[in-house]
């Protein structure tokens, strides 16, 4: 399992593990935009179900309209974990990572979906972790990792075809170069730690 692989999944298995934590915080904020526990978990499940499509070869004029609204359902763990599972699975295919995906108006080959992927993964994670008071650590082996990817470059992810949200992109936040990496990965996206 290459390195792209791993982090995807585990990532996707911290978010597994404090879903189980909710309870009945469903409605708690979480940093990100005043989404609630329950929006950004929705938020990420639709991510995955997107990617066995656009790896499969479709467009999201395609897919259309198919995971927008609810996707959580009555059992919101379940139906993240089928939607994980079918991701990392769709990731796993042979040859995906080279394949180009129609992800809105700027197709990009596999390895940069999957990084992008990883990337949200990472950062909802905290959020959701923030938002039912939970450890908010991120996998050290994930932070720098992205700390290389989106140095200098982070405004391309917070405006890009993955972000969405009910308000404007955050604005980077200025630390300094001896802060922990963490906070540094977190302030390039704009959050504080």
């Amino acid at each position: 399992m290459d390195e792209l692989h791993l982090l995807h999944r585990v990532n996707a298995d911290k978010i597994t593990f404090l879903v189980t934590l909710v309870g009945d915080r469903w409605d708690t904020v979480t940093p990100y935009a005043g989404w609630t526990v329950r929006e950004l978990l929705n938020h990420l499940t639709a991510e995955q179900l997107w990617a066995p499509e656009l790896l499969a070869g479709h467009s999201v004029e395609d897919v259309g309209d198919r995971f927008e609204g609810d996707v959580l359902g009555e059992d919101p763990l379940s139906s993240w974990r089928l939607a994980v599972e079918a991701a990392l699975a769709a990731f796993s295919e042979p040859g995906a990572l080279e394949r180009t995906v129609s992800v809105s108006q700027n197709p990009m080959t596999g390895d940069h979906y999957l990084d992008q992927m990883v990337t949200d993964l990472a950062l909802h994670g905290w959020d959701l972790a923030r938002g039912i008071d939970a450890d908010d650590q991120i996998d050290p082996a994930t932070v720098d990792r992205l700390l290389v990817e989106w140095t200098g470059r982070a405004e391309e992810y917070l405006r890009g075809p993955m972000f969405t949200g009910p308000a404007e992109p955050p604005e980077p936040i200025d630390v300094d170069d001896e802060d922990e990496a963490q906070t540094r990965l977190l302030a390039l996206f704009g959050r504080q730690a």
